[in-house]
């Protein structure tokens, strides 16, 4: 079954290729042309990028990460959601490196098979680096004012972090 899959990026590009060739698309020109404003997008996001791993690494650095954790944690376990991970929750919107990194050591100390070990995975899977993939499409897009999206993505975050919760201690 695996083997079956490990074509499917190899079809995809076949295909495209054989429809870009069948409307007359020059493929190579096309290509040059997307890598070109994939380095133009790189420029925009840089910044962003540049300010954002070093602010991550500092709130680390300083305690001031493990200091919030310990803030939240009581809440965290009144909603069901190990008090343990709330490092992780934390440094989840801000870094996927940093929460991997975390997930990493809570799935050493507490074991995979754990619940904290599942709730890690689980989060990990089901959502995102919010302020990173803000930083990038909206700075991809020229976008300044972010208006109702960073909200709304925290929020999405927060029902993320229960729901994925909620599902390893069923499982």
């Amino acid at each position: 079954m695996t083997k079956l899959f490990s074509f499917v990026p190899s079809l995809i590009t076949v295909f495209a290729c054989i429809l870009a060739m069948s409307k007359g698309v020059d493929i190579y020109s096309a290509m040059v042309n997307g890598a070109k404003k994939g380095l133009h997008t790189l420029a925009a996001i840089m910044p962003a990028m540049l300010c954002l791993f070093p602010a991550v690494s500092f709130l680390r650095a300083s305690g001031a990460a493990d200091a919030l954790g310990a803030l939240v944690s009581p809440l965290l376990g009144a909603l069901g959601v190990p008090p343990e991970s709330a490092l992780m929750l934390l440094i989840r919107p801000l870094s996927g490196s940093a929460a991997m990194g975390s997930a990493a050591e809570l799935i050493n100390s507490f074991g995979a098979d754990s619940l904290i070990g599942r709730t890690a995975a689980v989060v990990l899977g089901s959502t995102e680096t919010t302020f990173y993939t803000i930083s990038v499409y909206f700075g991809a897009a020229g976008i300044r004012r972010t208006r109702y999206a960073v909200p709304a993505a925290l929020i999405a975050d927060l029902t993320g972090f229960l729901i994925a919760a909620l599902t390893a201690r069923f499982l």
